[in-house]
């Protein structure tokens, strides 16, 4: 039986980058950085004072009863889903006879609706928290108020697997659209860590920078943490066409595997794993790949399995494939950071551009890939990979392709 063709129609996202997807390819493109100073309550009490934060969120219209139980993470994906679901031309008016659903990746949790709860118990001494501290908090209240603001009635779910959050939920959403559960859903990440416990929880593995994001560079000193979210609308090919939808590009295929091994040190096995099991998901051979979107989180040991990695499963191609982490321009954004890269792969493979990682100074012998360094490049990019390999060895590997109708 043929396995039906899964598309995209529709690209949503805000980060430090931008409001929009226009605005974050527009700066990665142009090799902008928005990780600037951290601004949250109580930050003189931390290390840490650098961060990818949003600044200003995008202009709205959505119901405010609803927006009483949303907390920051879910208010992120629903933003990000309505410019994702505009692109795609699914008005409310189109969707209730369609089988539409979403599917979150949340790394953390919802940190913020936590913080506030503390502070009115411990600091201000009330007698009880907010009503909807759980409703915000929950890992899976960035898809259910995805789907109750939008009205998508389709398989909703949460899905949580630290950094690889994102791309698991695409993999999800691919499975259900391949089973025929549903004719679209709502796929990508939300999180925003950037509140006082979980920052100072950060700053207890001692793997936060101080300085700045430089994945693969021989002076990386560690992640930088950043709020975002992403979204995209991925539909059967069959669905789009019937609409006469817009297709930006087809999700391939997806790989997922598990180290099996140490809560924060990657093994070498788990990354290949998960990497040839997207290929062979994708049905492409090594010699397909034009392009890599890193994991690239900054971190000494992360940097140097990642590239290990990539040169185990491809050989000597390994050295003609363009490879960057955008993670150096909108930070390490936990379980939205797939759905970034996602758009930067989506737009990497329509405009022919490899976005660079920003702030590379220092070559180190132990990261020896092509890694498109501080400037944007000319490319012809036919297919791109997205990897996420997150604490736990949770490790999750998407590929897209530029759309042919044949």
């Amino acid at each position: 039986m043929t396995r039906p063709r899964v598309v995209v129609t529709g690209i949503g996202g805000l980060c430090c980058l931008g409001r929009n997807v226009d605005e974050i390819w527009q700066s990665m493109q142009a090799g902008r950085c928005g990780i600037g100073p951290l601004t949250i309550a109580d930050k003189d009490d931390l290390k840490t004072d650098i961060a990818g934060e949003i600044k200003e969120l995008p202009p709205h219209e959505f119901d405010r009863r609803k927006l009483t139980s949303t907390g920051r993470i879910g208010l992120l994906a629903a933003l990000a889903a309505a410019e994702a679901l505009k692109q795609a031309g699914l008005s409310a008016e189109d969707r209730p006879p369609m089988r539409i659903g979403a599917v979150t990746g949340v790394g953390v949790y919802g940190g913020d609706a936590v913080e506030a709860a503390y502070r009115a118990i411990f600091l201000n001494h009330k007698k009880r928290t907010d009503i909807f501290t759980v409703p915000k908090a929950m890992p899976s209240t960035a898809a259910v108020h995805t789907s109750m603001i939008h009205g998508l009635t389709g398989p909703v779910f949460g899905v949580t697997s630290a950094c690889s959050s994102s791309n698991h939920a695409f993999l999800s959403a691919l499975d259900l659209l391949r089973a025929g559960r549903a004719d679209a859903i709502v796929a990508g990440g939300s999180d925003a860590p950037l509140s006082y416990g979980v920052v100072k929880a950060w700053e207890s593995m001692r793997i936060l920078a101080k300085t700045g994001c430089r994945p693969f560079s021989a002076d990386r000193e560690g992640l930088v943490l950043g709020d975002g979210a992403g979204a995209l609308v991925l539909e059967t090919l069959e669905s789009a066409q019937k609409r006469g939808a817009p297709i930006l590009a087809e999700l391939l295929g997806a790989g997922m595997s598990a180290d099996a091994s140490d809560i924060v040190a990657p093994t070498l096995e788990g990354p290949v794993t998960a990497i040839r099991e997207c290929l062979a998901d994708s049905g492409l051979d090594i010699s397909d790949i034009d392009y890599i979107n890193a994991h690239g989180t900054a971190t000494l040991g992360n940097d140097r399995t990642e590239t290990a990695a990539i040169r185990e499963v491809f050989g000597k191609h390994a050295d003609g494939i363009s490879v960057s982490s955008t993670k150096s321009m909108h930070a390490h954004c936990l379980g939205a950071s797939g759905a970034l890269e996602a758009i930067a792969c989506i737009n990497a493979i329509r405009d022919g551009v490899i976005p660079p990682t920003v702030n590379y100074t220092e070559p180190d012998p132990e990261c020896d890939l092509d890694i498109t360094p501080n400037e944007a490049r000319k490319r012809d990019v036919s297919v791109a990979v997205s990897n996420s390999f997150a604490f736990g060895g949770a490790n999750a590997v998407v590929a897209f392709r530029a759309y042919d109708q044949a």
